[in-house]
């Protein structure tokens, strides 16, 4: 006597049926399906054993079933991605979806190199400068007027050209009498050191840091005989041909300070009263 095959789950005879084994038991096919069968993400009906069970993710489609949600073609066996945990084609996922090139308004495929600048983008072939029509790539730009220019271009149209060496001053630069200058160039006219961030002054329309002003023009004083100024807001006193700091300006017997004071000359000496009439 033949020994019995029967379903694992309800018991009835599988001779002459179809069967699924699972884990090493069978099944008939209706008790295999009700109890493991994926229901569909789109039609959500059981995945029965007599169709394709397609998986993404821990969901599960019919064949029929596994299609674009824009175009509805097939995605079986075809490169997808999804949106909102629906299925989309990559040409649909790129028409809508994919950045738009700034320039020629054209899908930037997925895959391919774009430019991108301050929320724009461009096909790379795309980003190119405003003047020469050269394509930018890495190189340095320069966004001016909803245009990008590379950095020659910008210089020879719109950079400010410094007095002194008629070169492009693209950042920083110092104006001094209305004319643009590099930091660089800006120098003293005396010993050539910088004047940029530094107190200077002028003569004859040529710019001197103050020792050099003061060295070549300032008065000398009489006592210390080092330049005065005059710069600043310091003062001195004058009289007749000399001149003195004031801190300088004291009696030369007893060094009490003159300032605004009467005083006595005695040839190339200054003295208060008090010393003066034992002169």
């Amino acid at each position: 006597m033949a020994e019995r095959y029967d379903c694992h789950y309800c018991k009835e005879s599988l001779f002459g049926r179809k069967y699924v084994l699972r884990e090493e038991n069978p099944f008939c096919v209706k008790c295999y399906e009700n109890l493991y069968s994926n229901s569909c993400e789109e039609c959500k009906k059981s995945i029965g054993c007599s169709s394709r069970d397609l998986s993404y993710k821990d969901r599960h489609w019919h064949d029929d079933c596994f299609h674009c949600f824009k175009c509805s073609r097939s995605l079986v066996d075809k490169p997808f991605s999804t949106k909102d945990d629906q299925l989309i084609c990559t040409e649909c996922y790129s028409n809508e979806y994919s950045s738009k090139c700034h320039e020629c308004k054209k899908t930037i495929m997925p895959g391919s190199k774009k430019m991108e600048h301050k929320g724009n983008s461009w096909h790379e072939t795309c980003f190119t400068c405003q003047h020469c029509q050269q394509p930018i790539g890495t190189k340095n730009f320069i966004h001016k007027d909803n245009s990008n220019y590379c950095v020659p271009c910008y210089e020879k149209q719109f950079a400010m050209q410094c007095i002194q060496c008629k070169k492009p001053i693209t950042t920083g630069g110092v104006t001094y009498r209305d004319q643009p200058w590099h930091k660089d160039c800006f120098l003293c006219t005396g010993c050539k050191q910088q004047l940029s961030g530094q107190r200077f002054t002028s003569r004859d329309d040529l710019a001197y840091c103050l020792n050099c002003f003061c060295n070549l023009y300032a008065k000398k004083c009489a006592t210390c005989t080092t330049p005065i100024s005059g710069l600043g807001g310091s003062k001195y006193i004058s009289f007749e041909d000399r001149q003195w700091h004031n801190n300088c300006f004291n009696c030369k017997k007893c060094s009490i300070s003159l300032v605004g004071r009467g005083f006595l000359t005695a040839r190339d000496e200054i003295m208060c009263p008090e010393c003066g009439k034992y002169v």
